[in-house]
């Protein structure tokens, strides 16, 4: 803990995982582009999982499991969604291994390859498997809709890495959705992005814009693709989550046929939407300070650490004493809703090897939104200090709290301090958005200071692919909430229907 991080203004990169770091939240791993989530970044993903799995329940879903591996010939059926990933495909090609000659080592056993029709890929993404059992589960239109989620660690073979935010296996959930219209289908893929921008918004603190992909952004395999998008505080874009219409596409390639009302042979039309622990490189990017992790309160896997202060062994036992009370007032206040009906979680930092203004540091760098101080002399005047992690040094702290009043004010900064950190996060977003309608202006901004460049754009591919190639920029977003207002490309000079938002990203 003694090293000290590299602040955003010397390395954003270095200062990125810095705070992972510093913050214990994961490590790299020795299999080449893994990682290893330590107990506070799992603690994380697992307070993002609970949000979204009650958000996902509450609009019908249900969970599933789907096998880890793929018949290599299921992702050659849907031509698009195979070229979009077979360049990140892991693939077991044997069954066993036998020592090397010699005896030293391990080799693949020869007589143990697998034909080309046994072959296996570790799943990227599980559209093909998923498609190749709705066969069997959908027969009529009275087995529709089908919304199914999973939770599960997929594999794409990176090859530049950095932790949570694009590694070689990570994890997250995946719906795979089957219906008996086109209408459905879309208003299926709409719903989820609105999901994904209430989890983000309400949950991370995180303001993201929501709107389809270009298409040479789209999901392969996808009619389109619809995302959040989110500015991390270098400027750059963070795609945070994607739902997919797939049409019939995924249907037809696997024969699923359903009976319908009316009595016809028809194609089920089909869904499918992600988010991953990227969301957690996401979080770090968008709240963390030069001191070290900042959580929203909803999220954080701890609310409270509560440092007892104290030299004598009387000391002690009257600040232990209070201390617990204090974190038994805390926990006693119902938050229901709005921590998902999960607890209040309050620590008690007794531990006595530690000086105080290590553990204020600790808890600090992992991010814990408040910290309580209480010693002898706060003692004898019934009160504490309460320190706020978003607002850091004196500003942030509050100085002879009552503590009979310090369980209900804590929860007040909790539920400030949610609404803050995303204020302050779309602050900054709208501060670095900018109309640019010259080539010029593009690439000098682009540049420097960066941010989401809302340009006009001629709709084609050969255009997004030039722009991308001389600035790095791509089309991160169509906004729904883009202004009608038809203009020039910013590029070509040719008719443009609307304003697209460019921006470098991770």
């Amino acid at each position: 803990m003694a090293e000290k991080i590299k602040t955003r203004a010397e390395d954003y990169s270095q200062w990125y995982l810095d705070i992972i770091k510093h913050a214990n939240l994961a490590d790299n791993s020795d299999v080449r582009g893994c990682m290893v989530i330590k107990p506070h970044g799992y603690a994380i993903w697992e307070k993002m999982q609970r949000g979204l799995d009650r958000l996902f329940k509450d609009t019908g879903h249900v969970n599933a499991y789907f096998p880890l591996f793929i018949p290599k010939r299921f992702l050659e059926k849907e031509a698009e969604h195979v070229e979009g990933f077979a360049k990140e495909c892991a693939i077991v090609t044997h069954h066993r291994l036998i020592p090397k000659p010699g005896g030293k080592g391990l080799m693949p056993d020869p007589k143990a390859e697998l034909s080309d029709d046994e072959q296996l890929v570790i799943r990227p993404t599980s559209e093909t498997i998923i498609w190749n059992t709705y066969k069997n589960w959908i027969q009529s239109y009275r087995d529709l809709p089908l919304l199914i989620n999973q939770w599960c660690n997929v594999v794409r073979w990176e090859m530049r890495t950095r932790l949570f935010l694009r590694t070689a296996e990570f994890l997250w959930q995946e719906g795979h959705t089957a219906h008996a219209t086109q209408k459905e289908a879309e208003e299926e893929a709409h719903r989820m992005l609105e999901v994904y921008r209430t989890f983000a918004e309400d949950w991370m603190a995180m303001p993201v814009l929501t709107g389809p992909k270009s298409d040479g952004q789209k999901f392969p395999g996808a009619i389109y693709t619809l995302c959040i998008e989110a500015m991390m505080q270098d400027h750059r874009a963070l795609q945070a989550g994607t739902s997919h219409f797939l049409g019939q596409n995924f249907a037809k390639a696997f024969d699923v046929k359903f009976q319908s009302a009316e009595g016809k042979l028809e194609y089920a039309w089909a869904t499918s939407w992600g988010v991953s622990t990227r969301l957690v490189g996401g979080l770090i990017m968008t709240h963390s300070d030069d001191q070290g992790l900042v959580l929203p309160p909803r999220l954080a896997p701890i609310h409270v650490a509560i440092v007892p202060i104290f030299k004598k062994p009387e000391e002690k036992v009257a600040v232990l004493k209070a201390a617990n009370e204090l974190a038994a007032g805390i926990r006693a206040i119902p938050l229901g809703d709005w921590l998902n009906y999960d607890p209040i979680v309050v620590k008690v930092d007794d531990r006595e090897q530690y000086q105080p203004g290590y553990k204020f540091n600790e808890w600090e760098l992992r991010g814990v939104p408040v910290r309580v101080e209480l010693g002898p002399k706060d003692i004898e005047k019934n009160a504490c200090v309460l320190a706020r992690r978003d607002v850091p040094g004196k500003e942030g702290k509050e100085m002879g709290v009552p503590l009979a009043g310090a369980p209900t004010r804590i929860i007040e900064i909790l539920k400030s301090m949610q609404t803050s950190l995303f204020e302050k996060a779309k602050k900054m977003r709208d501060a670095y958005s900018y109309e640019v309608n010259r080539w010029d202006e593009f690439k000098q901004k682009i540049e420097e200071p960066g941010g989401f460049l809302w340009a006009h754009w001629d709709g084609t591919r050969a255009t997004e692919d030039r722009i991308a190639a001389e600035t790095k920029a791509t089309i991160r977003c169509i906004p729904f909430n883009r202004p009608q207002e038809k203009g020039k490309c910013i590029l070509t000079g040719e008719p443009s229907e609307g304003r697209v938002v460019f921006a470098k990203a991770y």
